[in-house]
């Protein structure tokens, strides 16, 4: 039988297996749990589970390193090939139970990491929404609870109408998500980045056109401190110097290369419908479902960031290799 692994590039040069970048993972993340979460909580009375907590988020922040589609190719790679490191491997529908009551414990682990790397530390941020396309638009709803909480939106970057959410997320200048909130995709884009701009004080904030209100900036100025700045538009009576207008245009370019990394690795936020690749299939039936996986997708991106700072693991591309 012919069974494929993976090599992860770590520079133009070298590259390390699959293995030892799982084992890495483990050990970060199962050390954080025995200091945050196994000391601090009490022993439930019932039958242990079989497979550890950091087992199941192990696995599920390794899986947007690989391009497998979702979790029944990623875990069946698993089974074929490291059964013995993982057990009690569940199968895709249990697995996706225990991820789904794993959503907070997954956000404050990310956030541990966005604290060592420094990014709570910075006076810099970029701010931007995407969109989150759940369902086509003709797809009957009536079997997913995403009708009663997403929403038809419009993205004007891309021309494109849509069914779902839009991601808003504020991320220092070198790429670490800080906050990010998912509200439906009607949602206006000033409101949706309130929560986010609550968490931050006394900050420079760079942003695109769909901030540009000059009231709403003065109210966001007066409530947290933040200024946020903007391109203005051509019909403008006040304009930014041409020195300032280069300068938000080359942070702007930033703000895609975040949102590029975080989509292009693993599976796609975007759906088939929208995207058009087997690749990018994302159509989750329940509104907990969609919510872990773009946890996991952030999570995931920063330990990305940890790996390149701690350890010299660069995770840039995946080889497969028969063996």
């Amino acid at each position: 039988m012919k069974v494929t692994s993976f090599s992860i590039q770590t520079s133009p040069m070298n590259s390390i297996d699959f293995g030892t970048l799982l084992t890495t993972i483990f050990v970060v993340v199962d050390d954080w749990y025995q200091e945050q979460v196994k000391k601090t909580t009490l022993i439930k009375p019932g039958v242990k589970a079989s497979m550890s907590d950091s087992e199941i988020m192990t696995l599920v922040l390794a899986m947007d390193y690989l391009p497998f589609p979702g979790e029944t190719q990623f875990l069946g790679f698993i089974r074929g090939n490291y059964q013995q490191w993982f057990p009690n491997l569940l199968d895709q529908s249990q697995f996706n139970r225990r991820l789904r009551k794993l959503d907070g414990m997954l956000e404050k682990l990310r956030r541990s990491w966005v604290e060592q790397l420094g990014g709570l530390s910075e006076k810099y941020f970029i701010l931007d929404t995407k969109p989150l396309p759940v369902l086509g638009l003709k797809r009957d709803k009536r079997y997913s609870d995403n009708a009663c909480n997403a929403a038809p939106g419009w993205c004007a970057a891309r021309e494109m109408r849509y069914f779902g959410y839009k991601l808003v997320l504020l991320s220092t200048w070198n790429g670490i998500p800080i906050y990010y909130d998912i509200v439906p995709a009607n949602t206006d884009e000033r409101i949706a980045a309130d929560s986010v701009l609550e968490t931050v004080r006394y900050n420079d904030i760079y942003a695109d056109k769909g901030f540009i209100s000059a009231d709403w900036q003065q109210a966001i100025a007066h409530r947290t401190g933040n200024r946020i700045w903007t391109l203005k538009r051509d019909n403008q009576h006040l304009q930014h110097s041409h020195a300032l207008k280069r300068f938000i245009s080359r942070v702007r370019q930033r703000v895609e290369g975040v949102f590029h990394e975080i989509q292009n690795t693993g599976r796609n936020p975007d759906s088939e419908a929208v995207a058009g690749t087997p690749a990018s299939r994302l159509l989750n039936k329940t509104v907990d479902g969609f919510c872990v996986h773009i946890a996991a997708k952030i999570a995931s991106h920063t330990l990305r960031l940890l790996l390149r700072r701690c350890f010299g693991i660069d995770v840039l591309t995946f080889q497969s290799q028969p063996i």
